[in-house]
């Protein structure tokens, strides 16, 4: 593994990207209106209708700093969903590939012909971007098989009866899910919410670990 050189705990930041930015920009927006005193009347009809969505539990209630869902309708708040959802499967995708390879596991063999092996290349963005990263023709074969599963299998598709918004079985892909209630279904989808929304701040915070001098990803796996 290609590793930076081990620094002290003092560390400083140093430039960020301009995808950092704005991350961290959005995080900081939505904690100030978080805690906005709010205005006279601002719980309107419409807001209600969501208080009883799946996803509205505790602590927070039902949470929407942003207002995206003022005057929304279910159309609208579905596409918000639907979003969430797969941004959140990403992200769990992402946090776990994260912290397997930072912990050494690679697949084994070689990721091309010329026998580069999988685990010659960096951890993290290093592995996309930089002097050891993989090759653009790498970079390419992922992009279009990200692009192929978005095509074929991953959306939903009407008409196959699917249940719910992200559900993504389209008539034959199971894995015992109709054999559940509908208490144990309900929980389920609430457990991948939560855990969705947890791997989106948890691969936002080894995203902008990786901005800090020397490279301290949370300090789970490495030494710095």
């Amino acid at each position: 593994l290609h590793r930076p050189p081990i620094r002290s705990r003092e560390t400083k930041l140093t430039s960020y990207p301009t995808m950092y930015k704005l991350a961290i920009a959005a995080l900081l927006a939505g904690s100030a209106a978080a805690f906005a005193p709010a205005q006279v009347g601002q719980s309107s009809t419409a807001l209600n209708a969501f208080e009883g969505e799946l996803g509205v539990q505790p602590p927070l209630g039902f949470f929407d700093p942003l207002g995206l869902l003022e005057d929304a309708d279910q159309e609208r708040f579905d596409r918000l969903r639907y979003v969430e959802v797969k941004h959140g499967r990403i992200c769990q995708l992402a946090f776990l590939g994260q912290i397997t390879t930072r912990n050494g596991i690679h697949l084994g063999g070689d990721i091309d012909f010329s026998g580069n092996s999988f685990d010659s290349f960096p951890n993290g963005i290093a592995a996309i971007k930089g002097p050891d990263a993989i090759p653009f023709n790498g970079i390419g074969q992922i992009i279009c098989f990200i692009g192929f599963l978005e095509i074929t299998f991953m959306k939903d598709v009407p008409g196959t009866g699917n249940e719910f918004v992200g559900d993504f079985r389209n008539g034959y892909i199971d894995f015992g899910w109709d054999s559940f209630d509908e208490e144990t279904k309900l929980q389920k989808r609430a457990i991948e919410l939560n855990n969705g929304r947890a791997a989106m701040m948890g691969i936002l915070g080894l995203m902008m670990h990786e901005q800090i001098e020397g490279n301290p990803v949370v300090g789970l796996f490495m030494e710095y």
